[in-house]
């Protein structure tokens, strides 16, 4: 699948198959995440792939509650997910990257508490992204967990080292067919006109008229 088809196909699925996906498949797709740009080249964002039901319930277990589980809607179908890849991001290694002398050559260290959207929650959001386009192009469907609650149980259930936080996670599966059709695609919205903008804000997008570009021969 090419990545337009994939941009265009790609939605967010809560009710999957229990079947289990290649073997394989899910390193090869969390690994093409890491390929997400990362500020600075810090790499200061990871991931922990869980597996099986044995692997997938240490994050249900610590993300959920009884009372969330008995309730929802989404629950079962979400249970069944074979797989889910939970995002984490150190804004330590962020800090240690921009504190080096090439980005800081004074010696004035760090600049990241002044940053007003920090690099770490970009290049996971990167990441997330690129991961949601990989599961989609597989012929998979995917949907993305965020951090609402209990993330210190989530952190100490999968092992992750103290520096890091946890950004969200990812189910991934084979759609069961079953998933109700949300809400939310029902509110009204604005036109894609009130979205896209040419030049500026109320610019009509569209084609533009193109100059020539020099010969870089002459």
């Amino acid at each position: 699948m090419d990545l337009e088809t994939a941009v265009v196909r790609r939605r967010m699925v809560r009710s999957f198959a229990g079947e289990p996906l290649p073997n394989g498949l899910v390193d090869r797709m969390v690994g093409a995440a890491l390929r997400a740009p990362t500020a600075g080249n810090s790499r200061g964002t990871a991931w922990i792939a869980l597996e099986g039901p044995e692997e997938t319930s240490r994050y249900w277990l610590a993300a959920t509650d009884p009372e969330w589980r008995a309730s929802s809607r989404r629950w079962p179908g979400l249970s069944r997910a074979p797989a889910v890849a939970v995002s984490l991001y150190s804004p330590a290694a962020y800090q240690r990257r921009y504190g080096a002398p090439d980005k800081h050559p004074d010696g004035g260290g760090p600049a990241t508490a002044t940053w007003p959207v920090p690099y770490w929650v970009a290049d996971a959001a990167f990441g997330v992204m690129t991961l949601l386009l990989e599961v989609t192009a597989h012929g998979f469907g995917a949907c993305f967990l965020g951090n609402f609650r209990n993330e210190d149980s989530v952190l100490a259930a999968v092992g992750a080292p103290s520096e890091w936080r946890l950004f969200g996670a990812v189910a991934i599966g084979r759609p069961d067919g079953s998933d109700r059709r949300s809400a939310s695609l029902d509110r009204a919205g604005p036109a894609r006109s009130d979205r896209l903008h040419a030049g500026r804000w109320g610019g009509t997008a569209g084609p533009r008229p193109r100059e020539r570009c020099p010969d870089p021969r002459s």
